[in-house]
Formats: structure tokens, sequence, C-alpha cells
């Protein structure tokens, strides 16, 4: 499987942040101007691409051979990327105008979009945690970096491209890395969770992870939005600035937390996780207009993908179920009905009589199909021998 590091760059002088920015911009002004071509003369391959453009993108940008090509690389895979999601229905039906909008014009890249480096133009020393890279003025050497225990122990047994990137001002390399990932156990049941807005994640053990303290702090962040926004001064913009990504990374770091929590009770009990499928969830749930911006902002996909990786590093087996009627089944009695689910936190079946916490009762659900998905053979089970 494969794992990104992300480590932070610090460059010792104004020129070579300069360099680093002027590099980013000549790249994406020479994949620019080979999209356009590869739009114009239907050229998505890269090696015919490549042909059109190396030479014009290599003299009119600056650019070294080793860029050009990645150059090059970058505009076919995102051409790819923008056909596979046409092809998935990602942009509409047929005939649609968001879909004929995305068909109709080439792909752009923005001047701070990430720039793919490959090992002849980035060298990384991990014992002095430097790095040596090509830029358009000339190759920057010994430029320092900062990343966590982890991510360095990861980067040792880096191979093949890493991305320069620049947000903020900050410029960061991103690796990807090639770890083994073990074959899944044979589980002896598995641990449902019920993901939710108010409740992050509730577990079939009955373990709440409230999203209280997160839903307050996304809640205070947009009422300061609001008031910097009327101010319109630019001492309120460069604030706005300062706090655009810091909602999202504190999101991201609660979501690392509980997937974490959530793969070491599976491991540690030897079972597996069931979660549901939750696809196209805002398309097919309708909420109120003062819960829109909560269910809008909600960062289950996120949540998920983190249990997901963890789950294959650590070799627990993971199913996805339906989440149909998972919140007014009875768990006990498998009685469904719309009256089981009394209020938001309120589970009272009508014909047992049992009373649960209804995300309890959802997760508890979640578990038995899972369990029952994982007998029937519907996923992929280990090799046992």
């Amino acid at each position: 499987m494969k794992i990104v590091a992300q480590v932070k760059l610090l460059p010792a002088s104004a020129y070579d942040a300069d360099a680093l920015a002027a590099t980013l911009r000549a790249c994406n002004r020479a994949a620019n101007a080979a999209s356009e071509v590869a739009f114009a003369k239907d050229l998505k391959r890269r090696n015919v691409l490549q042909e059109a453009v190396y030479h014009r993108i290599k003299a009119d940008f600056d650019l070294g051979a080793q860029a050009a090509v990645r150059t090059v690389k970058k505009v076919c895979d995102a051409y790819a990327t923008l056909k596979g999601n046409i092809r998935a229905g990602n942009y509409g039906p047929e005939g649609s105008k968001r879909r004929g909008r995305v068909e109709s014009q080439p792909v752009v890249f923005r001047e701070d979009a990430a720039q793919p480096f490959d090992d002849r133009m980035l060298t990384w020393n991990l014992d002095e945690q430097t790095v040596s890279l090509w830029t358009v003025a000339g190759r920057l050497k010994g430029i320092p970096f900062v990343c966590s225990p982890q991510s360095l122990k990861l980067l040792a047994s880096r191979k093949g491209e890493s991305d320069l990137m620049m947000r903020e001002g900050m410029f960061f390399l991103i690796a990807t890395i090639e770890v083994p990932e073990p074959e899944p156990y044979e589980p002896t049941g598995f641990l449902g969770v019920d993901l939710g807005i108010v409740n992050i994640a509730t577990t079939s053990d009955g373990q709440i992870m409230s999203g209280r303290q997160v839903n307050r702090y996304r809640k205070r962040h947009r009422d300061l939005r609001k008031k910097l926004q009327k101010k319109r001064t630019k001492s309120a913009q460069r604030r706005l600035a300062g706090i655009r990504r810091r909602e999202s990374r504190y999101a991201t770091q609660r979501n690392h937390i509980i997937a974490k929590k959530l793969v070491h009770t599976a491991e540690r009990t030897s079972r597996g996780i069931g979660l549901e499928d939750l696809t196209g969830i805002r398309q097919r749930v309708t909420a109120r207009k003062d819960q829109r911006a909560r269910l809008h902002s909600w960062a289950f996909a996120q949540l998920g993908a983190f249990v997901g990786y963890k789950a294959r590093r650590a070799g627990v087996p993971m199913v996805h179920v339906d989440p149909r009627n998972t919140s007014r089944q009875c768990s006990e009695c498998w009685h469904t009905h719309r009256t089981n689910r009394v209020t938001r936190a309120k589970f009272a079946c009508r014909s047992c009589g049992i009373v649960l916490h209804a995300d309890y009762n959802g997760s508890r659900n979640i578990a038995h199909r899972a369990d029952a998905a994982w007998q029937r053979g519907a996923v992929n089970r280990p090799s046992t021998a």
C-alpha cells in the first residue's frame, strides 16, 4: 500500500525561496501551454505529446530536460484523471452543463500547483535532513527540512517521485512511499461504527466519540469569518487568510485520532471493522437551512479513508455495509419501523420494548451486517493456511 510523507522545507534565504516559487510558476505555465496543445490536437498520450511540445516548453520556459519530461507527464496524468471522473459521472450525466463546460476547455494548472520531482532533480540526505533540488535558478543544495519521526522513518524506504508544493508561502515536499501490506487475519467478530455529526463515531462496544468540541470550534470560526468579511479591511483580509486552513487542520487531526482508536480497538480484540457506505449521502439527505453548514462541513469521507488505510496497514479486515434502516432496525429482534427512532438520541423498539442509545443501536446493526457479509463471502477474505 502507499503512504504519503510530508516534510516542510526551510529555505535559508529569500533567494532560495524565490527560486522555488519561480520554479513552480515556470513549470505550471509550461504545463498550461502543453495542456492547450493536448486539448487542441487531442494528444493525450505521453509519447506523442512530449514529441509535440518538449522543445518548445523547454526553451520558452527555461526548463531543464527532466523538468520538461515531468511537466508533460503531469499534463497527461491530469487528462487521464479527468477522463476517469467523466466516465464515473462525477461531472454529471452526458449533456449536462457542468460536464459540457469541463469537456469544452483544456485543463488549467494554478501557478502554485504541485510539481513532481524525480531522483534526477531531487536528492535526499536523511542523515542531515537536507535536500538538493533543481530550480530555474540552478540547483539548490543543502536546503534543510523538518518532519515527524514517523515520516523520517518512512522516507528511508522512499523510491520514485516527490511533489514540490507551496501553501500559504511555505514549501513542502510530498513523498509517496510503498510499504508492505500485511495479510488480513480471520476476525472473531466485527466492531460496528456508526458515523454521525453530533457524535462523530459510536462503536458497538458502547464507546461514543462526541463531535461537540469540533462543532463548537467550527461554529466559532464560522461566526468569526462572518465578522471579518463584513469589515472589508486589509487587516481583516490578513486575518481571514491566517485562519483559512486552521479549521481543516483541526478536523483532520481529530479524524486521525478517532481512526487510530478504532483500528487499535479492533486489532486488540482480533475483530474487523464495519462501516456504513455513505457514498453520495449529501445528495440523498435533506437538511434544514440551519443544519446545512454542519452537514456539508462533516468530513466523514476523510474519516472513512483514514480508518481504511490504517486498517490495511495493521491487517485489520474492514467491511462496508448498506446504511439503510440501520437507525430504524432493532438490534435485538430485528423489527424495523420508523417510529422506533423516538428522538435523535433515543431508540425504543415497538416490538420487544428495548430502549437504547440510537447511535449505539445503529452501530450494533452495522456490526451484525458486517459479520453476515463476511460469513457470506461477500467481501475479500484472507487466505488462511
